[in-house]
């Protein structure tokens, strides 16, 4: 179960640590400690429906339609080495600095619409979830165990980083910081990309 698991735990894991809107209002609102426990809960609800959305629909896709597993497979790793260089320029670029925005305490609904539309309305939210989890899950016999690796990344990290905001604001107020952790998303993604072209 673990091999089953843990790669959907880690692909997730690996797709949400990057630099990102998203991310950036969830480290603030827990630098801020604001409404820090509803903005990750829902952070996780969306990603767990649209996982599930596409661990469901491309397994019964694939199933459906043999050729469709082995497009989705190169296209998802045509995407992956996109993705790694986009993280690599960054990386090699450098710059990005975060800070929290001072400011007065805003509402609950406020905060969750704008969180809302972070999320719903990002093109790569649905890249990340529905198309690319969903279709590496199609390559697993046990795609729940997958899905369930993946929702539950999602849910700590975004947890993880509300809530550890205050230990992370020194560290990543440094640009070469963030230039670490681009590098190392680069290189999951390509080496991720490998494994799928490989297979």
């Amino acid at each position: 179960m673990l091999d089953t698991f843990l790669p959907g735990y880690f692909l997730s894991l690996s797709l949400i640590v990057a630099i990102g809107a998203q991310n950036a209002f969830v480290l603030r609102q827990g630098l801020r400690r604001e409404h820090v426990f509803w903005v990750c809960l829902t952070c996780g609800v969306s990603d767990a429906i649209l996982i599930a959305a596409g661990v469901a629909g491309f397994g019964t896709l694939a199933e459906r339609v043999p050729w469709f597993e082995t497009a989705m497979r190169y296209g998802g790793a045509l995407f992956l080495l996109w993705y790694g260089w986009r993280n690599a320029r960054s990386a090699w670029a450098g710059g990005h600095a975060l800070q929290a925005d001072a400011g007065a305490r805003r509402p609950l609904l406020t905060t969750l619409l704008t969180l809302l539309a972070l999320t719903w309305l990002n093109p790569h939210v649905y890249l990340d979830t529905v198309v690319l989890i969903g279709s590496i899950s199609a390559q697993y016999d046990n795609r729940l165990v997958f899905g369930t690796g993946a929702v539950l990344a999602s849910i700590s990290f975004f947890f993880a980083l509300g809530y550890g905001a205050r230990v992370l604001a020194p560290l990543f107020a440094r640009p070469s910081s963030w230039r670490v952790l681009d590098g190392l998303i680069a290189c999951t993604m390509w080496a991720i990309a490998a494994g799928l072209l490989w297979a």
